[in-house]
């Protein structure tokens, strides 16, 4: 069978629909972050509490990674991705009924092993699917909507809680829910997929190999504290922002969102630099950007916490 061609009806659609598809998983990812103040104050909690609300969704979506990318070889990438899209958006509509805290972690849990399926199984499909010539461009406009679906998730949920918290979980769940209706239209039937049976034993020995290679853990390892201390940055800046002696209101504080462009760019930037300097060179600049960043943030002015962000965020 033949590969879908760029230009095609066929490619715009695929595009398309894993774009929206990745929109939605990271929208309702992210979109507790910027409502992390509202929960210390509706269920009286501790602000690292509050966090658990994204740190537990992200740690089951990177345990669900390991076994939803096993479940695509065995039962195929289209029912994993349209499973996970469901499931994500029946969690967020249940999410935003919780009636406390304990409960809403436990639907943010769920949650977080359903996000796994559409990242697990999406590249995978497109690499089954798309010319080998044009999967570059394809993988690209997949990674972007990652990126666009944190960045409006995020600011769609803190416009919103203005109104309330609730509503602004329910918006993004009601919004995924109809992207994940027309993903489920738009998205064609694998035509290059071959199912494998399904072996938890030889995915272990994959994992256990991995982790004997030093190069391997030191790379798993930064992507654990680097990606760990972006994460915290934007749970708790709000925090700082609000209080003494910045007080800025939270229609304003929502906008910080928007820093996220920024690392939108900078992602496909550095990586045209990576291609040309080498990439151990370019890490380690990024690796200084982002410790320069968070220094800045150290420093009083209003200015220089926004200009702190940006630089991580690079």
């Amino acid at each position: 069978m033949e590969y879908i061609e760029q230009g095609s009806k066929a490619y715009r659609r695929v595009n398309l629909a894993l774009f929206f598809g990745a929109f939605v998983i990271f929208a309702n990812l992210y979109a507790v972050q910027p409502l992390l103040p509202k929960f210390t104050t509706t269920f009286h909690i501790h602000p690292a509490t509050a966090s658990l609300s994204l740190s537990v969704s992200t740690l089951m979506m990177a345990c669900g990674q390991l076994v939803a990318g096993s479940l695509s070889e065995a039962f195929g990438r289209r029912p994993v991705m349209i499973v996970s899209l469901v499931a994500v958006s029946i969690t967020s509509l249940l999410s935003a009924f919780a009636p406390n805290f304990d409960w809403f972690l436990a639907a943010r849990t769920l949650q977080g092993f359903a996000l796994a399926g559409l990242p697990a199984a999406a590249m995978a499909y497109l690499g089954e699917e798309i010319h080998p010539n044009h999967l570059g461009a394809a993988m690209g406009l997949y990674i972007s909507g990652n990126s666009v679906g944190g960045m409006v998730g995020r600011l769609l949920a803190a416009l919103v809680a203005l109104v309330s918290w609730r509503f602004s979980i329910f918006m993004v769940g009601m919004i995924g829910a109809v992207i994940t209706l027309w993903f489920w239209r738009n998205v064609p039937e694998s035509r290059h997929f071959h199912a494998q049976p399904l072996r938890m034993r030889a995915l272990s020995r994959t994992l256990l190999h991995h982790l004997r290679d030093p190069g391997l853990v030191v790379l798993f390892g930064m992507g654990f504290v680097l990606m760990g201390g972006f994460v915290t940055l934007y749970n708790y800046m709000p925090f700082r922002l609000s209080g003494q002696p910045y007080v800025v209101p939270e229609s304003l504080i929502a906008w910080l969102f928007l820093l996220y462009v920024v690392g939108t760019w900078s992602s496909t930037w550095m990586g045209k630099l990576a291609d040309k300097y080498g990439r151990r060179r370019i890490l380690w600049f990024g690796m200084g950007i982002y410790a320069l960043g968070d220094a800045v943030t150290l420093i009083h002015p209003l200015g220089f916490q926004f200009l702190g962000v940006a630089l991580v965020t690079f």
